[in-house]
C-alpha cells in the first residue's frame, strides 16, 4: 500500500475526554486511525514515533495552548497539517493560526461535514508536501552524485547554452562536453533541457562551482 492511499493518521489534542472520544469515534468511522492525547505536552512526547497526516487541537487547553503546540512543531520540523477548534470565536488567534500554516480554525459547536473537509484537505497538504520533499531530497542526492565538471555542464546546460558555448565557456572541446552533458542528464534522470531546467528551478538544486 503505498503512503497516498493508506489510511490517514490522525492526531487529536484537546482536554475535554468528550470531545476526544467524540472526534475519535467520527474520524475512526471515516476510515481514519487515531491517536487521542489530552494535552500538548503528551503529543510532544510522542511525536517524534510517528508522523500523523493531521493534527486537530483546541486553542484553549491547560499547559500549552493550540497556537503554542503548533509553533513547537514547526520549531522541531514537523509538518503535519493542523485545523484549530475552539468553543469561543477569535479572530486574532484565528489570524495568527492562520499564518502559521492552519489548514481551518473551526468554532464548537461545528457541523461533522466542516470538520471532515478540514481534515481532507489538511490530509491532502500534508500527504503532498511529504511527496515534494521526497523528489527534492532525490533529485538533491542525485545532484551530488556529478563531478565537478558534470556539474558545470549542469549549470550552463540549465542556462540555456548550446554545446559549442559550453566548450568555448568551459575551454573544451564539444564532443567532450557531449560526453559530460550525456552523462549528467542520466544521472539527473532527466531527458530535455526544459526537465533539467525545471530541476534546478523546482528544488534549487545549487550547480555552483565549490572552493
Amino acid at each position: 500500500m503505498s503512503a497516498l492511499s493508506r489510511p490517514a493518521v490522525i492526531a487529536i489534542v484537546d482536554d475535554d475526554p468528550a470531545v476526544l472520544r467524540s472526534l475519535a469515534r467520527l474520524l475512526a468511522v471515516n476510515g481514519h486511525r487515531v491517536r487521542a492525547y489530552a494535552s500538548s505536552e503528551s503529543l510532544l512526547e510522542a511525536i517524534e514515533s510517528f508522523e500523523p497526516d493531521c493534527i486537530i487541537a483546541d486553542l484553549s487547553m491547560p499547559g500549552l495552548g493550540g497556537l503554542e503546540l503548533q509553533q513547537r512543531l514547526d520549531d522541531i520540523g514537523i509538518a503535519s497539517a493542523m485545523v484549530f477548534v475552539t468553543a469561543h470565536g477569535d479572530i486574532r488567534a484565528s489570524v495568527l493560526a492562520m499564518r502559521g500554516g492552519a489548514v481551518d480554525f473551526l468554532t464548537k459547536p461545528y457541523a461533522q461535514e466542516d470538520l471532515l473537509d478540514a481534515v481532507g484537505r489538511a490530509i491532502s497538504i500534508t500527504r503532498h508536501s511529504r511527496v515534494e520533499a521526497a523528489q527534492r531530497a532525490a533529485a538533491r542526492r542525485r545532484a551530488t552524485s556529478l563531478t565537478e565538471r558534470e556539474r558545470e555542464v549542469f549549470r550552463l546546460v540549465a542556462a540555456g547554452l548550446l554545446n559549442k558555448q559550453i566548450a568555448a565557456n568551459l575551454g573544451i572541446s564539444e564532443k567532450t562536453v557531449k560526453v559530460h552533458r550525456a552523462r549528467m542528464m542520466r544521472k539527473m534522470a532527466v531527458r530535455s533541457v526544459a526537465q533539467l531546467a525545471r530541476l534546478a528551478e523546482r528544488f534549487g538544486i545549487d550547480t555552483e562551482r565549490r572552493s
